[in-house]
């Protein structure tokens, strides 16, 4: 699966590179966009989701990395009941 690792930086200025096992993240988030908190929790929630479902058709089991991204991204959404996080960037690995 083509995996791809996106960058963000949350309302305090905190940056965080995430991970996705699939390059569906992109029909979901845009580079330079910035989201309400809410927002970006449900659209990466959405592709995350989408992503490991797309690893169990493939390999028969779903990305337990997807999840555990799904939950960090939720867990650290939780401090901040304003703002909005930016898309910084996607990155291919060995790109």
């Amino acid at each position: 699966m083509p995996e791809l690792y996106f960058s963000v930086t949350w309302p305090d200025g905190t940056a965080q590179r995430c991970y996705s096992p699939s390059l569906v993240i992109q029909d979901y988030l845009t580079v330079g966009a910035s989201y309400p908190v809410a927002e970006f929790v449900r659209l990466s929630e959405q592709a995350l989701t989408i992503a490991s479902d797309r690893v169990r058709e493939k390999y028969g089991f779903a990305c337990t990395s997807a999840a555990a991204m799904r939950d960090e991204i939720w867990a650290r959404a939780q401090g901040y009941p304003h703002g909005e996080v930016r898309v910084d960037g996607f990155e291919r690995p060995g790109n």
